[in-house]
């Protein structure tokens, strides 16, 4: 490869600030919706009238969405360009997005939730991907933290919009107002050029005559590249099974079992969410500097450990500091996983696989707040806690048995676009 052709992506300041822009963007887009429908589900149920299992079946179904968009989107993205394929991505979650404020009854929002999903879930493989390709592998691990931090101020956004929007205008102007950052992640990647990487990997492909080839093969074209890819996946149902146990459970539970008024308990959202941000923050740095194995492994044994003696936080001050400390490890290392997923596939097949691995998870981790029902109904908050340390321990264990550098050993010819 040429020196010029070497330096028309990485070493481009303005190309990388445009991509990890629009990649935070679109990572805080799908944070926004996820949060949005926690704010308008009460106003659901009331105005259509349906039980709490028809409306918990909206997030069900959001999630499917998600888990057939990103691989579909994936796929195609690795095929036919990470840039053109977000167009679609974000033009079929807008107009789901704004049909909602017009939604008659359960069933049309059963469809519209699924389409927002199908569009939203493609976003995170295609941002990663881009992410990845645009930045040296020395920096991989802070740009991917920047673009997660998008997805927790997407969801700040979501909070602020709902408290003004909701009270005034009701609830189907929200997801007409939530709209507005869709086009602001449109028009800062609209003049986006594929990435280079992208582009030689598809001329390896053609000379190979590899081309028609389903970039799904790449993750399964071995057995150790297989054990990679189910070792990830459950990696990522960990991750998003502690997520949504522990935000989903633990405010109720101060509220009810530790006497934590609504307001305390929001106050506890906000620090364990300022430590989410901060821990995924240092996370990047330290994978980048100490690699995957020894960053994963310090923030799963401290995740593990703090949630479970998170349990014997009484006061005030030892819950909010407890939440910040449990936010900052067990989310934090959330971080990482757009630049650990990519380091372990070619360029032909990267949206493909942070996609399938990581939808997969979150279709599969999102039915932990139903396991954590279960335990907090017939044993106890500490077997609940102790059910997510184990998970923690278990995905630690998965850690250990991948290598810190992956593509070592791929031909030269691919490694030149990684």
């Amino acid at each position: 490869m040429g020196r010029n052709q070497q330096t028309i992506n990485r070493g481009n300041s303005s190309y990388q600030k445009k991509v990890l822009a629009s990649s935070m963007l679109g990572l805080g887009l799908e944070g926004m919706d996820i949060m949005f429908l926690s704010f308008v589900l009460t106003s659901i149920i009331s105005e259509f009238g349906i039980s709490s299992a028809a409306a918990g079946s909206i997030s069900s179904i959001t999630n499917i969405g998600m888990l057939i968009g990103g691989v579909g989107f994936g796929i195609l993205a690795d095929k036919h360009g990470r840039i053109r394929i977000f167009t679609y991505t974000i033009i079929l979650f807008a107009v789901a997005t704004v049909l909602m404020a017009f939604a008659t009854n359960i069933y049309e929002i059963y469809v519209l939730r699924f389409l927002a999903g199908v569009g939203g879930g493609g976003e995170f493989g295609i941002g990663m991907a881009l992410v990845a390709e645009a930045f040296s592998k020395e920096k991989r691990g802070r740009m991917t933290s920047w673009v997660t931090v998008g997805g927790q101020l997407g969801a700040v956004l979501a909070a602020v919009s709902a408290a003004i929007v909701i009270p005034t205008l009701g609830w189907r102007a929200l997801f007409i107002v939530g709209v507005l950052p869709v086009i602001l992640a449109f028009y800062v990647r609209r003049n986006l050029d594929e990435t280079k990487a992208w582009k030689n990997a598809q001329l390896e492909l053609e000379k190979e005559k590899k081309a028609k080839k389903s970039t799904l093969g790449f993750l399964f074209n071995s057995p150790r590249t297989a054990y990679v890819t189910i070792a990830l996946t459950i990696m990522s149902t960990v991750q998003v099974a502690g997520y949504f146990g522990l935000m989903n459970w633990l405010p109720s539970i101060l509220q009810e079992q530790l006497g934590l008024s609504v307001s305390g308990s929001s106050l506890w959202m906000i620090s364990t969410i300022l430590g989410m941000i901060a821990g995924m923050l240092l996370f990047g740095q330290i994978l980048d500097r100490l690699g995957a194995k020894v960053s994963y492994g310090i923030f799963l044994i401290a995740s593990a450990a703090s949630v479970f003696l998170y349990v014997f936080a009484q006061s005030a001050v030892t819950i909010l500091i407890g939440g910040a400390i449990v936010g900052f490890f067990a989310n934090g290392m959330n971080a990482g996983y757009g630049a650990l997923i990519s380091s372990f596939y070619p360029t032909v097949a990267r949206s493909t696989a942070n996609n399938l691995i990581f939808n997969t998870g979150r279709a599969l981790g999102g039915l932990s707040p139903i396991v954590i029902g279960f335990l907090l109904d017939n044993y106890s908050i500490t077997a609940a806690m102790a059910f997510l340390s184990i998970l923690y321990l278990i995905s630690f264990i998965i850690i250990m048995t991948l290598r810190d550098n992956p593509m070592k050993g791929m031909k030269h010819a691919e490694r030149k676009n990684i």
